[in-house]
């Protein structure tokens, strides 16, 4: 993908999380809130949105499962592989 569809993915993703808040949910977004990447902030690299995007990938999906077998579990366990992909990467740099 190139930078700015992710950027459009990150914002849809983030136009999500702010349903649940708004929905009054006691979601938190800790993990995502901690990467300190927002849309917004186009000047990022790619690899900090995608990493933004995997975190909260994985949160937004681990929001909606019900277990650890469920499609939305399987889904945030394939984010947190991914984002834990990119930590790997990041500290053998």
């Amino acid at each position: 993908m190139h930078k700015n569809e992710l950027i459009q993915l990150h914002t849809l993703l983030c136009q999500i999380k702010h349903h649940f808040e708004e929905e009054g949910d006691s979601v938190r977004f800790e993990d995502y809130d901690s990467v300190g990447v927002q849309p917004t902030h186009v000047h990022r690299s790619k690899s900090d949105h995608k990493e933004a995007i995997f975190v909260l990938g994985k949160e937004l999906a681990s929001t909606l499962s019900t277990d650890e077998f469920s499609n939305p579990g399987r889904v945030s366990a394939r984010f947190e592989d991914l984002a834990g992909q990119k930590e790997r990467v990041k500290a053998t740099h």
